[in-house]
């Protein structure tokens, strides 16, 4: 059975979604978190970036969150995505993220930045200089090396790459046992700074090691299994946590190129992510929240003029794919789209940045929609995503 695409104000008569950016839960689109308190008690600005996905801006992001000290945020445009704006010149002349603000001076380096805040709000548990906390610290850069060596570097050899896999699985080893060596899930007996700093890297690991090199380190590890799961229980992760296809595809850029294996496991991991179906991928496990739909509907609406104009498709013809999409979405009705427009809603598909746009769930959803609504029309793929730069998602085209 099919239906016709519902209107604008159609679709927005179904979502009733809202989200309270200042004082609920975890967001990537706020400006300001006060967690309550009056806006005079803000002594703190962060200076992160517009995609939310810079992991020494998600460290710095998720200690505020979780020590819930009032804050304002100030984005900034990342190098690969865009120009970087003058003014943030002025505050860090090298042009890197974070930077922070405290009482009027300004701190970068994420650690520098941690320390700086322990000393006038206090630890998140422990220190950074702590006995317990600097070893768990370097070990967290050797797996980041290790890494680094299996993914960013070709391999010249099947030999190669396998001593490359088994280096950094006699990392994570340390790792299991270093999280073996506690009472519960995280590094210390409790939630800590450590999971802070380990928290960016190893959501990336997961994810770029499933895409290029058909390794799932979430299903692989148990300890690290049950430490993304007491991660994911906890609503400051969840708001800032990213999924699979978005890591995969801003990594590139970032790390100077990711290199395939050409595995048959890493070929079906691949297309997966790419691809679909995205439900039961292993970027997250908690239950999926009631109102993951009318969270894409609402955030698709809200830009839905910009979605459409960045579209490389005819604006009227992507208008009504994209709201077939969304019919479908709500209704589970297939609505067919308007002839040759598969490759247009595929671009769509393949630029969902979580959690900038939306949460983990809410971009499932809809990317499922996006497919599946393309699928009736064709197979024609949208203009590729780049490796080189990230510059087909330019902050200054949203803003």
């Amino acid at each position: 059975m099919t239906t016709a695409p519902l209107s604008w104000p159609e679709l927005e008569s179904m979502t009733d979604f809202q989200i309270d950016t200042v004082n609920g839960p975890t967001n990537a689109q706020a400006l300001l978190r006060l967690f309550g308190h009056p806006e005079s008690d803000v002594r703190v600005t962060l200076y992160r970036d517009h995609h939310a996905w810079c992991p020494y801006c998600q460290k710095v992001w998720l200690w505020l969150e979780e020590k819930q000290i009032p804050y304002r945020i100030k984005k900034v445009t990342m190098f690969c995505y865009g120009k970087k704006e003058s003014w943030y010149r002025h505050i860090a002349p090298s042009g890197m993220l974070p930077a922070l603000e405290l009482d009027d001076r300004i701190i970068t380096e994420s650690d520098d930045i941690l320390v700086a805040l322990e000393r006038v709000f206090g630890p998140l548990h422990k220190g950074m200089a702590d006995p317990v906390v600097v070893p768990l610290r370097r070990l967290e850069r050797l797996l980041f090396r290790a890494w680094c060596v299996w993914l960013c570097y070709p391999s010249r050899s099947t030999r190669e790459e396998q001593r490359n896999r088994e280096q950094f699985a006699e990392i994570v080893t340390k790792i299991e046992d270093a999280l073996n060596r506690t009472p519960g899930p995280y590094f210390l007996d409790d939630f800590s700074v450590v999971d802070v700093v380990f928290t960016p890297y190893v959501e990336r690991m997961n994810a770029s090691l499933y895409y290029y090199k058909g390794y799932s380190l979430r299903e692989e590890n148990p300890r690290l299994s049950d430490w993304f799961d007491a991660m994911e229980s906890r609503p400051t992760y969840r708001g800032a946590q990213s999924d699979f296809h978005t890591h995969a595809h801003d990594l590139p850029p970032q790390m100077g190129g990711c290199y395939e294996n050409n595995q048959p496991q890493m070929k079906l991991n691949k297309d997966r992510v790419d691809n679909g179906p995205w439900e039961g991928l292993p970027d997250v496990t908690y239950p999926e929240p009631e109102h993951s739909r009318a969270e894409a509907l609402h955030r698709v609406i809200k830009h839905h003029a910009n979605i459409i104009r960045v579209n490389p498709a005819d604006d009227a013809v992507f208008d009504e794919a994209l709201r077939c999409a969304l019919t479908h979405m709500m209704t589970g009705e297939a609505c067919p789209p308007p002839k040759e427009s598969d490759a247009a809603l595929r671009y769509l598909r393949d630029r969902i940045s979580v959690p900038r746009d939306m949460s983990i769930y809410a971009a499932k959803r809809l990317r499922q929609a996006l497919e599946e609504t393309a699928a009736l029309e064709g197979d024609r793929q949208g203009p590729p995503i780049p490796v080189r730069h990230r510059r087909d998602q330019d902050p200054a085209n949203f803003i």
